[in-house]
């Protein structure tokens, strides 16, 4: 190990928000004989704590000003974090102004993402949607100017230049700015004399970085909401490590789990109960299920292969809405994904049987169900705190060369979208299930035709080129189902372009279709419908899923 690798730790500076496991770190520092630098409640909890502290003013000859916005901006600071330990040149100049070297560095900057949450919309449990990512509902939004100002001020001016002077001299300075490095670095220090490492110090100018990036994303991003602006001109997303998966879609492809900074909700605030390490495909799917099943109030079960929907029911009962889903097509649904929007109770579990599952996840679970699941080590069970309707956000598709950026599909039916353009109206029972259908069809790949008859799913076409297709797969899967269509609703994701999907309903028996309508052939598939005395109903809104 060269002499340049190791980098004794004499004097460190601190200046932190958040105080967790602050007074252990510093005794720790202090046990080597470090002289601890600090400011504010900082320096205040470390002498409260029997620390001996300096005061950033009493090294610098320059009192704190401007409330607390210049304190650490000042040479000796910035000076004593970028010189160059062996530059004669830096050594001189040092010398000459009084500038003595800080070698560490603990920083975390000023809540401002938690003071943006303060004021969000939706925001949950003090958390904030990724300012990165946040969709319609937090653009114009309109905030107090005293709750601007609060934002504004939290913004860290002098913390993320520090950061910044350390993490460039990186050969010289550590720096950390998250408080689950500090047993690592106090163990390097115990092993190396009180020095630290060149291994070490890179590592944790990676995450400086790091940091300050996501940071000042937040920044840009709230600033661009403030303008108003739809779509900023830069993007700029950011997302933290949760885990190293163990491949990908494939076995020959890498993959990892990020979740959005700032955002600890949907699958990533998910609890795993029991069950295998989650995989790629888990997580795609177990995400396409848990969207699916939030679209519905009543007692509901969605079951989902490949991220489509095989069967998805409503029902009184869970264990009723879960029998009705899985009798939708039970051979796709062996290895499937689960979601339930009521915590899981053991009836359900009784009934799944041998059934082959990979996740179920539920906002809960009966004390008697996870007894029973506790038999299938294998099954992955996710505990969800809350199943409602997150933050709207952006969603991102990369190709190549850039990216994709939309808002998320958050489109409901309200009666005003709904318009019969047939001579029949539907009965209730049937503008029920097509509202079902409809739901239903925004979480199945185009081209979609969903049949719902009494509250549960009996066909689903997907992913098909020609919509006829569609039609032709879910009527099929219907009867290798042993389901019958008579008198099913159909629903449609985008419009009919022929009324050939009209008559091919027609002869399977099915009396009722909700689609978006827009077709140029639109009075052709009235007259079609009509033609049978089917009811039809277009909702003016399309959904599309490539």
């Amino acid at each position: 190990m060269s002499a340049v690798d190791l980098r004794p730790v004499k004097r460190a500076l601190l200046s932190v928000s958040d105080k967790t496991g602050l007074v252990a770190f510093a005794e720790g520092l202090a046990k080597h004989g470090v002289e601890l630098l600090s400011t504010g409640g900082t320096a205040d909890a470390l002498r409260k704590a029997g620390l001996a502290v300096k005061d950033v003013s009493e090294h610098t000859g320059f009192p704190e000003m401007l409330d607390g916005r210049v304190k650490t901006l000042h040479p000796k600071i910035h000076g004593g974090l970028l010189g160059k330990r062996d530059d004669a040149a830096h050594r001189d100049a040092m010398d000459a102004h009084g500038i003595t070297d800080i070698d560490l560095v603990v920083v975390n900057l000023y809540p401002f993402e938690q003071t943006v949450a303060k004021y969000a919309g939706g925001a949950k449990g003090g958390q904030q949607a990724d300012p990165a990512l946040s969709g319609a509902s937090l653009r114009n939004q309109q905030i107090s100017q005293e709750a601007y100002e609060d934002c504004v001020e939290n913004i860290d001016i002098g913390g993320p230049a520090m950061v910044r002077s350390a993490a460039k001299n990186h050969a010289d300075v550590a720096i950390i700015t998250d408080v689950a490095d500090y047993a690592q670095v106090l163990e390097i220090l115990a092993e190396n004399g009180g020095a630290t490492t060149f291994a070490l110090r890179k590592w944790l100018a990676g995450k400086a970085y790091a940091r300050t990036a996501a940071y000042d994303a937040a920044i840009a991003q709230w600033f661009a909401q403030q303008a108003g602006e739809s779509f900023p001109e830069q993007l700029i997303v950011t997302a933290k490590l949760k885990q190293v998966l163990r491949y990908g879609e494939n076995p020959h492809q890498s993959a990892a789990w990020y979740v959005w900074s700032g955002a600890e909700e949907g699958l990533a605030a998910a609890e795993q109960v029991q069950g295998k390490e989650l995989s790629y495909n888990n997580l795609n799917d177990t995400d396409a299920a848990y969207q699916l099943v939030q679209e519905f109030s009543e007692p509901a079960v969605a079951i989902i292969k490949h991220a489509n929907p095989c069967g998805v029911a409503v029902a009184a009962t869970q264990v009723d809405a879960f029998s009705r889903a899985l009798a939708c097509d039970p051979q796709s649904a062996f290895g499937g994904i689960i979601a339930l929007n009521r915590p899981l109770d053991a009836a359900t579990v009784e009934v799944m049987g041998g059934l082959f599952v990979e996740v179920i996840i539920a906002p809960g679970a009966s004390d008697e169900a996870k007894a029973l699941l506790e038999k299938k080590k294998n099954l992955r069970l996710l505990v969800i705190r809350d199943l409602a309707p997150t933050t709207p956000r952006w969603t991102l598709k990369p190709i190549a060369g850039g990216v994709l950026v939309q808002d998320e599909d958050r489109a409901t039916l309200v009666e005003a979208d709904l318009k019969t353009v047939s001579k029949r109206a539907p009965s209730q029972q049937e503008e029920q299930d097509m509202r079902i259908a409809f739901a239903v069809a925004k979480h199945v790949k185009s081209n979609a035709i969903v049949l719902v008859k009494d509250g549960a799913t009996v066909g689903i076409g997907a992913g098909q080129m020609s919509r006829v297709d569609s039609v032709r797969i879910a009527t099929l899967k219907a009867k290798e189902a042993g389901l019958s269509v008579v008198g099913a609703a159909l629903a449609s994701d985008a419009f009919f372009p022929f009324a050939d999907n009209i008559h091919l309903a027609a002869e399977h028996g099915i009396s009722a279709l909700i689609q978006p309508g827009g077709s140029i052939r639109d009075e052709e598939v009235f007259a079609a419908a009509d033609q049978y005395g089917m009811a039809m109903v277009t909702t003016g809104i399309r959904h599309f899923r490539h």
